[in-house]
């Protein structure tokens, strides 16, 4: 079987991580300020980065964050600057916000192509050209844009505790790509993945990943959410896989009723590539081109908005 454009691009990611890290001094003019009070916009998986983002920076003390999906972004609220994620630099929805926003808040950008709107609306802009795609469905672009988040917070002393360097991240990128997939997990009819605090963001893109290539039945919650409710669908051939530690006694519970659980011990991030991986083999044993997803394009452009 000749291999995916997009299983290429997820096995390149220790590497655009590294570079990311590397080049940190050319984009820190688009990334926020310590003390900023900081909003992060994107949709789709960008929206998820910056959940994850969000959730790492006010916890290592840089400055109060919150994250919207752009078409959700509170204009009322007062912020010192507003960063977007966007792949394309042509998604309708970030472009717009950019636009309302132009000479009234500083905003920045993180893009793949410098060629696009994106470039011209956005005060600054981090151009993360050798992390662009070919594939619709994002995977590494999208988690070197965290890696450079990350990076960002490690050089001004602002990673939480607990959360490891970025080239130990990257270093367990390498064996997330390496490791094979458990065939329980590979055949499982249902899967729900499973976050806390920045990871809950991971949690909802490993989830959108199933969906988008595989067309699987996945759902994500924060951790301690599940026994609310979601547990109820848990049972043989269908797994439970947490981002970073699950909570005391949930393991247990999902084996109790039968459940598969997923656990590791990488960092959460180089374990989304595990989720990535996951994706792309389910959609080809369905007989799936990951590449090509149904109904989706690699961006979204409206008619109707600011393109």
């Amino acid at each position: 079987m000749t291999t995916s454009r997009t299983s290429v691009e997820i096995d390149s990611q220790p590497a655009t991580w590294r570079q990311a890290a590397r080049t940190l001094p050319q984009h820190t003019a688009a990334l926020p300020r310590r003390g900023e009070r900081v909003a992060v916009i994107g949709c789709g998986t960008s929206w998820f980065m910056a959940l994850a983002y969000a959730e790492l920076r006010e916890a290592g003390g840089h400055g109060e964050t919150d994250a919207f999906a752009a078409s959700e972004f509170p204009y009322g609220r007062r912020y010192d600057r507003v960063v977007a994620i966007t792949r394309s630099g042509t998604t309708s929805e970030v472009l717009a916000v950019l636009s309302r926003l132009r000479g009234e808040v500083p905003t920045g950008a993180l893009t793949a192509d410098p060629t696009t709107p994106v470039m011209d609306l956005a005060d600054e802009v981090a151009v993360l050209d050798f992390a662009d795609e070919e594939s619709v469905v994002q995977t590494r672009f999208a988690t070197t844009a965290l890696a450079l988040f990350r990076a960002h917070l490690e050089s001004e002393d602002a990673l939480p505790a607990g959360v490891r360097p970025l080239a130990e991240a990257a270093e367990d990128a390498e064996r997330a790509l390496a490791a094979p997939l458990d065939e329980a997990v590979r055949t499982a009819e249902q899967f729900t993945f499973l976050g806390t605090g920045w990871t809950y963001g991971l949690a909802l893109e490993a989830g959108l990943k199933m969906r988008e290539a595989a067309g699987a039945w996945t759902e994500s919650y924060p951790a301690m959410e599940y026994r609310h409710g979601p547990i109820s669908i848990t049972g043989p051939g269908r797994v439970a896989w947490g981002f970073g530690a699950l909570p005391v006694g949930l393991a247990d519970e999902v084996r109790k009723v039968g459940g598969t659980v997923v656990e590791s011990d990488l960092d959460p991030l180089a374990d989304l590539i595990r989720a990535q991986r996951l994706a792309v083999a389910v959609a080809e044993a369905q007989g799936l081109n990951p590449d090509t997803p149904r109904n989706l394009t690699r961006s979204v452009v409206l008619a109707d908005h600011h393109a």
